[in-house]
């Protein structure tokens, strides 16, 4: 049984894994922005099995926050073998291009405020040589298209911050697991017409559980977007840049 904080508890991705540890007896920190949601929540997965389950609100663009926020959970858990990462906004690009300071907004959530937590975590696991750092990253991060080329740098940036973060604490004997889901049909996208390559949150949670376990250092979700992204990454620039995306 596993000690595991989820951050971005609400999410659906998010609350899809955590039935996943319920059912294997887990003890569960969640934090996030929604006290009554997590409430809710938490009395869910109690019912699903969890050995423990605690939760706080907070909002994660505090960044001053963030060492009492994971000195909490800590506490309230004694020990912690797994932290998830899972939150972010799907900022709209256009608004992005017009506005910097909502550019900026997009990047502190998808970017910044995640390093400011990961730093603090990182930390910690290094100095308990044990543990797997999980965070949900995207496809959108390993190429730059017109049409979230926003979102895409800060997913980017947070997928290369993962890389240099596994090489550090590889050498603690700690698991950096970067989670790339393509498509997922989940609240952030209900404004998206649906086609044969969108996910359920349930499927990636499943995908998210078992590289885990397997102590990977990144995977696809579904599996078939590392060929799609593989195929994408090696079109020549003077060719991708002319095409809609």
């Amino acid at each position: 049984m596993r000690k595991i904080i989820i951050i971005g508890a609400t999410s659906a991705i998010a609350q899809e894994t955590a039935k996943l540890f319920a059912q294997q007896q887990d003890s569960l920190f969640l934090i996030g922005r929604d006290a009554a949601r997590l409430k809710i929540i938490a009395a869910d997965l109690k019912v699903r099995g969890a050995t423990q389950v605690d939760y706080l609100s907070a909002d994660l663009l505090a960044y001053e926050q963030h060492e009492t926020i994971i000195r909490q959970a800590y506490e309230c858990l004694g020990c912690v073998d797994v932290v998830l990462i899972a939150y972010g906004t799907l900022d709209q690009q256009q608004a992005c291009e017009q506005d910097f300071s909502k550019t900026k907004q997009a990047l502190d959530t998808n970017f910044f405020s995640v390093v400011s937590l990961l730093t603090e975590l990182a930390n910690r696991f290094e100095q308990q040589h044990y543990g797997c750092i999980a965070v949900i990253s995207s496809v959108a991060g390993d190429r730059g298209r017109q049409s979230n080329y926003i979102y895409g740098a800060a997913k980017g940036g947070l997928t290369i911050f993962l890389q240099g973060l596994r090489n550090r604490l590889h050498h603690a004997h700690v698991c950096v697991l970067t989670i790339k889901p393509g498509f997922v049909d989940s609240p952030m996208t209900a404004q998206f017409k649906k086609g044969i390559l969108w996910a359920q949150p349930e499927d990636i949670a499943k995908g998210i559980d078992k590289a885990i376990k397997k102590r990977k250092n990144e995977v696809y979700l579904p599996w078939f977007w590392q060929g799609i992204m593989g195929i994408i990454r090696c079109v020549p620039e003077f060719v991708f840049k002319r095409m809609k995306l």
